[in-house]
């Protein structure tokens, strides 16, 4: 006789492991947190028995969602950019008033620990509220040792304290801070040798990231970072190819980076690079609508390649000020022209394998986390096609109920 802690009964389960993965008229059992045994439910076994056993009322179950590239935590707010961009102001004349990345830095340098979690939380509850079960969360806005530090013990205390699972990533390439001005060199010297052995000792770093661009860090300075993750044993992941195409693409799968991030102008050098070296392609809609793009990223090309495709919030002040994964599914269908189905696999399996993750999370399959979603929905395309909803009628995180 097998004993577990609950069973969820009467379901329809998008398992996510082919396509969808539909299972109807389905159960599922949980144990110590994982998985202990799902299928249709005419096949339950009978000496299987619980502590607790839900109705889950014909809801359809999915893997919980997975947000695997977010800004989450940083001070202050640049709507009044925003407006002033729309009133004609040039983003130069922004820069020059203090406004931009500047801005932001500025900000989370002078807020406290206690006062970065306070702001940040509004939009962590949002995402938890549409049932994001793993976020990736990155440092950025310190741009010194101190801050970094600050925003990466921000994203530990969250998942200590949270019911979700935070996955931290240092991103003190993000850009040059106002005292390098002149000294980009320099100032990765000292996230290469400085800012990220002390993160490192203090155990507040999963993967790392840079920002490589024209108006961030150049493909050699990129690598630096690299190297010098690749010595703590660390992956990496990049921001590539959003404004210009660097080969940053390339030079993350040359590194076996776990994803690389944005891509509207990723070349086909790029592309067969990321499907050879198994790097997740990291699509962010509301960063390209909230910028107006006009380059789309080659969906194409990367669906012909076989490249693995995840979607993220890309939640920042700057550029994507966006809390609402369901949004962002919504958004890959309609401007990305992403089918449904590609956009639930971009926020659980793909999104999984894109923090190195797919062991544990993104597909339901016994052994792996009990984090799943029940949603009050008549297909699972409905995730994508529903536009200002939220359809979530119960979270489960490592088997224990949120709602």
């Amino acid at each position: 006789m097998l004993h577990v802690d609950a069973i969820w009964k009467n379901l329809h389960l998008a398992t996510m492991i082919a396509g969808y993965g539909e299972i109807r008229d389905a159960a599922i059992a949980v144990r110590d947190g994982k998985i202990a045994w799902f299928g249709v439910a005419t096949d339950f076994p009978e000496t299987m028995t619980a502590d607790t056993v839900v109705d889950g009322q014909g809801c359809w179950v999915t893997p919980g969602l997975i947000d695997c590239h977010t800004h989450l935590v940083y001070a202050g707010n640049r709507s009044n950019e925003f407006e002033a961009r729309l009133n004609g102001v040039a983003y130069e004349e922004i820069a020059r008033q203090g406004g931009g990345i500047v801005a932001t830095v500025n900000a989370t340098r002078a807020a406290s620990e206690e006062e970065l979690m306070q702001a940040c939380l509004p939009r962590l509850k949002n995402l938890l509220a549409e049932g994001v079960t793993t976020l990736e969360i990155k440092s950025g806005y310190g741009l010194d040792l101190e801050t970094e530090a600050r925003i990466l013990r921000v994203a530990r205390r969250i998942d200590r304290e949270y019911p979700v699972r935070v996955k931290t990533t240092f991103l003190g390439a993000h850009a040059l801070p106002p005292e390098y001005a002149g000294r980009a060199d320099d100032y990765i010297t000292m996230v290469c040798d400085v800012m990220l052995p002390a993160l490192v000792a203090e155990n507040l770093v999963d993967a790392v990231d840079v920002f490589c661009e024209k108006i961030g860090f150049s493909p050699s300075q990129t690598e630096r970072v690299f190297q010098a993750a690749q010595r703590f044993g660390l992956p990496v992941k990049l921001h590539a190819e959003q404004l210009s195409d660097q080969g940053g693409a390339s030079l993350t799968a040359k590194y076996q980076g776990l994803s690389a991030d944005h891509l509207e102008y990723l070349s086909e050098d790029g592309i067969a690079a990321m499907a050879a070296a198994g790097t997740v392609a990291v699509l962010l809609p509301g960063a390209f609508y909230f910028l107006r793009e006009t380059k789309y990223p080659p969906l194409a090309g990367l669906r012909a390649a076989g490249v693995p495709i995840a979607l993220a919030t890309d939640c920042n002040p700057g550029t994507s000020p966006l809390s609402s994964l369901l949004l962002t599914m919504n958004m890959a269908a309609t401007l990305f022209r992403m089918t449904p189905l590609e956009a639930l696999q971009g926020t659980t399996c793909h999104a999984a394998r894109a923090l190195g993750l797919a062991d544990e999370v993104g597909t339901l399959q016994v052994g792996k986390a009990a984090d799943f979603v029940l949603w009050r929905i008549d297909r699972p395309a409905d995730l994508s096609y529903l536009i200002g909803g939220n359809p979530v009628v119960m979270k489960v995180v490592a088997g224990k109920c949120m709602a």
